[in-house]
């Protein structure tokens, strides 16, 4: 499997020929001994695309594989299993298995202390790869995935083995393999830092730090990003002169090091040495005078929350962040303020979920650090933007005492704290601009995410993100990621009935997902329909923590007594679009104090402008905002006493 995929029957390889049979005998190699589900087959066979044939199909191939197997073993090695197929067949008759055993074993030797041992166990495992893994089958999305982790394992093992040399003394053998890796991996930073000790300990240090130079230009062109410290603390070491360097090893131990020597000893880990040449400082978006240091010895602060493992969607604005938010690419001229993105809409529609996802993106380009505070505007119980400020400065270094008490002036200290500094702020659920301008930094380096339910009208210059709901693929998918694709691809109707039931609502599909997670037996049919036949839709999408009517009941007591009563009546207007004449014909109400209304609702994300036509507005409710607005209108309507059946139809329709 280390190359072109071989199944030696002695001389002679005894794979088929046909693509879609080595896709299947792959898989089932790579997971020998072990039940392969015929969903996953067909995934990797069709991906999302598979035919109606598609079972025939895979049992035909099955059928095809057993007889070339069989014909050359006296006893059958591929089993039908209920709900799949297992290779049986012994570990060390696999090169992959073999690979893996000596590559364990020189890891262990190194660690251990046996450079000598590593190196040749290492060697022996390196020599088993006749090119790239499967080089001549062609993957589908699970073949790929280990075709990649296998890549990612032979890197890894090929360090370790320089690595062993190095402490070997091999320097000067290892300096034409090392500048050959380079070319292959311009951007690898063990590949440089090994080839800069191989050169330096041969006495060749002005190559040595050339290597650090173009590596340098290489990452900031490419990524906008430099080198690791780590191997900058080699580049330093190198331009102090010292009689030794800090080696870049793979377990991050510092091991000092002389020119054609080998290692000297282990000591306790402390700070590098220090250099006379100054550090340098991280690259500006543009050329631009030089910038003060930060504070010496603060850490840069990372209060970022944890990302959202299966966040899905949304790719065309994570695109636009590295451009829009670090300067990546080409401006007409420097800028002057910091860059801002203003993330809003309804309620559970996931701003904070992206805020945090767009973030983390672009997290490598703010070296200085990223400061975060959820100023929880949408509870009515809003975080004091003072309270905030204290908190960026004591991140930031400043002591206690020196943090006045006014509001002003440690704003003030805060933007003069952060010039210097490339840093990133993520401000959660912002009520309102005046909670915003008082946290806005100094320096125009840095960039600023924002989410908030209203749209923040009057911020200058910055990127406006207004978040609507997931469309049918992007629910989909999500779900797919929160119960397994193989059951949404059985049911796909059905997961994209209940897509629009909820108007893809993503919050709604994550209490979907869970509900359908915690009831394996339970179809999506079979939800869908209980969904559709619920009296209060909203009671069946809370699970847990997940409560989508809680969020908007959050931005409907935000409303005035007058914009409730509103928003309840506008339920009753057809569910698709309606414009100002018919809101004017219900309320029976002037146009300009309905448009002013209306306009409340879409800057809250209540209700959305489909499209303009003849100089008006045409609007819509979002699916789950307009159930919002009916429900409370019943619930109204039902404490007052007369009955509600006649004014609002029976919802269900089951």
């Amino acid at each position: 499997m280390l190359g072109p995929l071989e199944i030696l029957d002695g001389p002679r390889n005894v794979v088929p020929t046909a693509p879609k049979p080595r896709q299947v005998i792959a898989l089932l190699l790579m997971r020998r001994n072990t039940l392969v589900q015929t969903s996953e087959l067909i995934d990797e066979l069709w991906e999302s695309d598979p035919p109606a044939s598609a079972m025939t199909t895979l049992q035909t191939y099955i059928y095809k594989l057993r007889k070339i197997l069989t014909a050359r073993n006296s006893e059958e090695i591929l089993f039908t299993r209920p709900g799949g197929y297992t290779l049986a067949i012994p570990d060390r008759s696999v090169d992959l298995h073999r690979f893996e055993t000596e590559a364990g074993e020189g890891k262990s030797l190194l660690k251990n202390g046996d450079p000598a041992g590593a190196a040749e166990a290492l060697r022996r495992s390196l020599a088993l790869w006749r090119g790239s893994a499967l080089v001549d089958v062609v993957p589908g999305g699970l073949l790929s995935s280990y075709v990649t982790r296998l890549e990612e394992f032979r890197e890894r093992t090929l360090d370790l083995r320089i690595e062993a040399d190095l402490q070997l003394g091999r320097h000067q053998e290892l300096i034409s393999e090392l500048k050959s890796l380079v070319l292959s991996r311009p951007l690898h930073e063990n590949v440089h830092a090994s080839l800069m000790i191989a050169l330096h300990r041969s006495g060749r240090r002005h190559e040595a730090l050339e290597v650090y130079q173009v590596l340098r230009r290489s990452m900031i062109d490419n990524l906008g990003l430099e080198p690791g410290k780590e191997l900058r603390a080699l580049h330093q070491a190198l331009l102090s002169e010292a009689t030794g360097g800090v080696l870049y090893e793979r377990h991050q131990q510092p091991v000092l090091v002389e020119p054609d020597r080998g290692p000297v000893g282990r000591p306790e880990p402390e700070e590098p040495p220090a250099a006379t040449a100054p550090r340098p400082a991280a690259p500006p978006r543009h050329a631009v005078a030089p910038r003060p240091a930060a504070a010496p010895g603060v850490p840069a602060p990372a209060q970022l929350p944890p990302d959202i493992a299966d966040f899905t969607g949304r790719e065309s604005i994570v695109d636009q962040a590295p451009a829009l938010l670090a300067g990546v690419g080409e401006r007409d001229r420097p800028p002057t303020a910091p860059a801002v993105a203003v993330i809003s809409g309804m309620p559970g529609v996931g701003k904070s979920a992206l805020a945090v996802h767009m973030s983390h993106t672009v997290r490598p380009f703010f070296e200085g650090g990223q400061l975060y505070a959820d100023l929880r505007g949408s509870t009515g119980r809003g975080t004091d933007p003072s309270e905030v400020l204290h908190g960026f400065l004591r991140a930031l270094g400043v002591a206690e005492s020196e943090i006045p008490a006014d509001l002003e002036e440690r704003s003030k200290l805060f933007r003069s704290t952060t010039v210097g500094r490339r840093l990133l702020i993520l401000l959660d659920d912002v009520s309102s601009l005046a909670d915003v301008r008082s946290l806005l930094p100094g320096d125009p380096e840095c960039s600023v995410v924002i989410t908030s339910r209203r749209r923040l009208h009057g911020l200058g210059g910055a990127w406006n993100v207004n978040l609507d709901a997931m469309d049918t693929a992007e629910g989909r998918e999500l779900l797919a990621r929160i119960i397994g694709s193989a059951r949404v691809r059985r049911e796909r109707n059905a997961a994209n009935q209940l897509m629009e039931t909820v108007g893809g609502h993503p919050l709604a599909v994550r209490c979907i997902g869970g509900r359908l997670s915690g009831s394996p037996g339970l179809t999506l049919s079979g939800l869908a329909t209980q969904l559709n036949c619920s009296e209060k839709l909203l009671d069946e999408l809370r699970l847990g923590e997940l409560d989508v009517r809680s969020r908007y009941d959050f931005s409907y007591e935000g409303l005035g007594r007058v914009e409730q009563s509103v928003f309840r009546l506008l339920s009753i207007l057809p569910p698709r679009r309606f414009t100002a004449d018919s809101v004017v014909e219900l309320l029976g109400s002037d146009s300009r104090s309905v448009e002013h209304l209306l306009q409340r609702f879409v800057d809250s994300h209540l209700i959305n402008i489909v499209r303009w036509e003849d100089g008006g507005a045409h609007y819509e409710f979002p699916e789950l905002t307009r159930v919002y607005a009916r429900e409370r209108l019943l619930d109204t309507l039902s404490g007052d006493g007369p009955e509600h059946e006649g004014i609002w139809p029976d919802r269900r329709r089951c």
